[in-house]
Order: structure tokens, then sequence, then C-alpha cells
């Protein structure tokens, strides 16, 4: 059982797929988001302190992500009826550091069964055996799981890491680069690694001002905050 709780997908692979009801009817998953970016993460349960602040930031955020062209899924392992009563709770009665009559209009997944959570490897039975850990999957339009986050029950997620996350992923994919520790859209990215003897010698030869190459292996370009934006969400 424990074997089972804590498998878990790998980056790189395929999005487990799996069929789920939830807050806004049932899904095919990740079929139904097939040229869109997923972020499909779970909370340990409705009702709880941590998990009503991260819900509302994420629902605070919502158009960002839309924007972005990233669909949000949440879970817990929680009934469909106490999400609905959670959500209203959420819009109709917090007021948090001024968030306030915030909606959750992104789906969250009924999973009484754990069946997705187990899927995901969503259950650390070291933290919780009934609980999911807060974990995020960051999913590509092809369906393809490129990054995984996860965080304890205790501590709630840091949201501006997690559109980093997205934002750099896009970038990453667009302009064939790396980013570097702490990147934010304007900061330089790193170019790929110089594949020859003759290309690295060029690179450190180059005066142009084109590269700044601190040794042959490591080159960064200026890539500015107004080119990654034009090409965020696409």
């Amino acid at each position: 059982m424990m074997e089972e709780m804590n498998v878990m997908p790998r980056i790189g692979e395929q999005a487990p797929s799996f069929e789920a009801v939830t807050t806004q009817g049932k899904i095919n998953f990740p079929v139904d988001y097939r040229g869109k970016w997923v972020i499909l993460f779970s909370h340990p349960a409705d009702f709880t302190p941590v998990c009503t602040t991260e819900f509302m930031t994420f629902g605070k955020m919502a158009a960002e992500y839309e924007a972005l062209n990233c669909q949000l899924v949440g879970l817990s392992i929680d009934g469909l009826y106490s999400h609905i009563a959670w959500l209203r709770t959420i819009k109709d009665k917090i007021d948090y550091k001024g968030m306030k009559d915030i909606e959750i209009k992104f789906p969250l997944i009924e999973d009484v069964s754990m069946h997705v959570a187990k899927l995901y490897g969503m259950v650390q039975p070291g933290e919780s055996e009934t609980q999911a850990v807060r974990a995020v999957f960051f999913i590509d339009p092809k369906g393809i799981i490129r990054t995984i986050l996860y965080y304890p029950l205790s501590l709630g997620r840091n949201f501006d890491e997690i559109k980093r996350v997205l934002m750099g992923l896009q970038t990453a994919d667009n302009f064939g680069v790396a980013l570097p520790a702490d990147w934010r859209p304007g900061d330089d990215v790193i170019v790929p690694t110089a594949g020859s003897c003759g290309v690295a010698k060029e690179r450190m030869d180059n005066k142009t001002g084109e590269l700044i190459c601190y040794d042959w292996f490591f080159c960064t370009r200026k890539l500015s905050k107004e080119e990654v934006e034009s090409k965020l969400g696409k």
C-alpha cells in the first residue's frame, strides 16, 4: 500500500491520464487541456486555513494564468459537496489580506477514493496517509510533465515562484535558452554550451558584445522583458 502511495510520475514523462468529477463538471485529464499549459495541484483538505489562503491566491491570480495559456486544476481527497461548500465560504465570508469575494472558477477534483492522488504520488505516508501533500505539476501543451514541486502540509506555497516557473518554462522553449538562478523576465539568459572547440574559441574571441562569456562553457545574452512577454502564453 505504501509503495503504491509513493509512486509518482517523473519530469519528461506523459502526465498520467484519468477521468474525474470536479466542481466544473467531469474532466478527462490531460486530454481536455491539449494545447494549454496546466498546473495540477493538490491540497490536504477543504476548510483548512493554509489551503484557504492558497485557493484565494490562485483565484486572485486566475486571469494572469489564463493570459499565460495555463489552466489551473486543483485536487483534494474530499468530496464534491464539501468542495462546493468550501468554495462558497471562501467567496461569501473570507476577507484575507485584501482578498475577498474570490470566486474559484477553475475545476477542483473530487478524489475521495484517492485514485488520482496515488496516481500522481500526492499522498506521502510519512506526512499523512489520509491527506495529499501540496504537490504542483506543470504540464505542457503536449501533456508532458515539465516541473514538479512538493510542499509539506504546514507550509503554504510561494505563488510568485509558481508563476516564475511557468514563465521560465515557456521562455526556455520559445527561445531555446536556459535560465540562470533567480531569473526574471528581462534578465540575461544562458545560451547553449559550445559543442566544439572551434565554437568555444569563437565565443571567447568574440568582442561584439552580443554574448558575455564567463568561460567557454558559460555564455549569456540579453533577452528583453518585452521579447519574453511577447511570446508568453504561445
